[in-house]
């Protein structure tokens, strides 16, 4: 099947000058930017301050003041806001039929009301639209109920892949039952990750370890797998996984009949910019040239009651909240009506020569808490170009939604799937 035509609203460089307030000023430390979409989930930057020296359907930005919080988030409701801008998105058939890019703003808006000269507030902005067919895969139930995975395109629904949950018993059951094996690569990666499990295995610790899930294609292949490789434990005088002892899972790909790590995801428990309990995450692409330190891919946090989404996306370099020279993305499905969005989550990534991914990458819901998900995943049609490629991707989004359950206080149940017996024995 071929990919579903997405149009990408790309907003960036952006910057605001003239409203006499020096960046190291006691007034305000930075300014911040909401971008309002009709149909998507509002979103908020940093926007660098420049000294005074120195549209159907609409697209909205408001501007505020705000200083450093203790938590470093920045976006609060008690920032003075300095002005708004709306800027026509005016879309043409080749646009919206994802033949061509356009770019519709590239300059100086006027916000606020309109001062003295010299002093009226100007933000910086561009917007573009380009065509970004993406692949759309959807889960036909929770990853722990060993789903079958469909590609979506349109009313289209077709069968690509079947996972299969399972507890492992030890390292020696990250091979799967066909005729792959584990990897002396994987085997190193393992090594190094013996001696933060070890010690949890003393005085009977609680801890949620060993899940796995292999990704198969319709043949019965193995294509993918995610591996629990450090277990979920609750950190000393708390029953939360914190962020200085987090969980972690491998994501394998086949290769010469043996499993080779190909990304790490590292997951626990936080307290978001607003006070409430978020899914911290980390992601690391392991490419064999870069050893074991790997490069970090995605790093947010995913709020835990309504849950959200799980974002790769590799736009100009460092993300929205530090750079002006980074963007917000919008992703709309073209195809059907259907819309979703995603936002850079990759900081300092441009530098690295020979990246492979670029642009958006993927993206993929994660249910909130005590609520029930089907992962629906997008993946840039850029960045698949064999079976395997969807399955890495696909095996990533099951064990981002399952790390929501690893990561939930130790004192709730998790689902009977998901729960060891007392004996010891794993529920299989």
């Amino acid at each position: 099947m071929d990919p579903c035509q997405f149009l990408r609203i790309v907003i960036g460089n952006l910057a605001i000058k003239s409203l006499g307030i020096q960046p190291d000023s006691d007034e305000s430390s930075s300014c911040y930017c909401k971008i309002k979409l009709k149909g998507f989930p509002e979103q908020a930057v940093t926007v660098p301050l420049i000294p005074q020296d120195a549209i159907h359907p609409e697209g909205q930005m408001n501007v505020y003041t705000t200083k450093s919080s203790a938590n470093g988030c920045g976006f609060g409701s008690s920032g003075k806001l300095l002005g708004s801008a709306s800027i026509p998105l005016e879309l043409s058939q080749h646009v919206m039929e994802g033949k061509t890019s356009t770019m519709m703003q590239n300059g100086w808006v006027l916000i606020g009301e309109k001062k003295k000269k010299g002093l009226n507030p100007q933000l910086y902005l561009s917007v573009k639209a380009q065509p970004d067919p993406r692949f759309v895969f959807e889960f036909d139930s929770e990853p722990g109920c060993s789903p079958q995975v469909f590609q979506v395109q349109g009313n289209i629904r077709q069968p690509v892949f079947t996972c299969k949950f399972s507890f492992r018993h030890g390292d020696h059951n990250l091979r799967s039952s066909s005729a792959i094996s584990e990897p002396s690569t994987s085997r190193s990666w393992l090594s190094t990750l013996k001696a933060d499990r070890d010690h949890q295995h003393q005085n009977h610790v609680k801890e949620r370890k060993g899940w796995s899930i292999t990704v198969h294609d319709l043949s019965g292949s193995p294509v993918a797998a995610a591996s629990m490789v450090t277990p979920f434990v609750p950190s000393h005088g708390s029953d939360k996984v914190s962020k200085s002892n987090p969980g972690a899972w491998l994501i394998l790909r086949p290769g010469d009949q043996t499993w080779k790590p190909w990304g790490r995801l590292e997951a626990w428990r936080e307290r978001t910019c607003l006070g409430s309990e978020g899914l911290g995450h980390r992601f690391e692409l392991l490419p064999d040239a870069m050893g074991p330190a790997g490069v970090t891919m995605a790093q947010s946090s995913i709020p835990a009651r309504p849950g959200g989404k799980f974002n790769i996306d590799v736009t100009t370099g460092p993300s929205p909240a530090s750079s002006p020279n980074s963007s917000i993305d919008f992703g709309s499905w073209t195809g059907s009506g259907s819309a979703s969005s995603s936002g850079s989550e990759a900081p300092g990534l441009g530098w690295w020569p020979g990246l492979m991914y670029k642009g958006f990458v993927m993206s993929s819901t994660v249910r909130g808490e005590g609520k029930g998900n089907k992962p629906v995943v997008e993946v840039g049609a850029q960045h698949v170009t064999c079976t395997e490629d969807a399955a890495a991707f696909v095996a990533l989004a099951a064990a981002m939604d399952l790390s929501m359950d690893a990561c939930r206080p130790f004192s709730q149940k998790l689902r009977k799937e998901l729960r060891q017996q007392q004996s010891g024995d794993f529920v299989v």
